[in-house]
């Protein structure tokens, strides 16, 4: 299954009729067998977006498995993001203060507090982007792993290992 075979349900989602709680439970993702928070930022928030398609809509989405993993800090220094938002994870660190201070107020205490992010962005390994591809992309968070770029390059409070989701073979 591919993300163009959840037309009709995007469509459903997008008129308003479709409530995340009937979204997951719909027959066409619930055998994903998904986390709710990568089912919601993956397929419920993104998936019918035009450019998160084109830049992940030939993967296989019934070959991920889902890992809550600890990854450190220095890992994500220079780590890509799909090629439709190339370069905005940079601009993003460019002003890490302000990204935080636009967030709900626990977003900034939550950095500040554990020096890393209140939810775990996702992760993909590029193997699924290309089978000679070796390393992890940024999916979906890519503020937050560019606040976390500016945090490092500012000095500010960083954690040493930030939770992640990672789509694994």
């Amino acid at each position: 299954m591919k993300l163009t075979d959840l037309g009709p349900l995007m469509v459903r989602r997008q008129d308003g009729g479709l409530t995340f709680e009937r979204f997951r439970a719909d027959s066409a993702v619930a055998p994903l067998q998904w986390p709710d928070d990568v089912l919601k930022d993956f397929l419920f928030d993104h998936g019918d977006n035009g450019a998160f398609v084109d830049d992940y809509g030939d993967i296989d989405l019934c070959a991920i498995n889902w890992q809550l993993e600890s990854i450190p800090a220095a890992d994500f220094h220079g780590m890509p993001t799909g090629e439709s938002d190339d370069g905005c994870i940079e601009e993003y660190a460019k002003n890490p203060v302000y990204w935080v201070d636009v967030r709900p107020r626990e977003v900034g205490l939550h950095w500040e507090e554990h020096g890393t992010w209140l939810r775990p962005p996702l992760l993909i390994d590029r193997c699924f982007l290309d089978p000679s591809g070796s390393g992890l992309q940024v999916v979906e968070g890519r503020t937050r792993v560019g606040v976390l770029r500016g945090r490092v390059r500012e000095g500010l409070h960083v954690a040493p290992a930030h939770q992640v989701w990672v789509a694994r073979p």
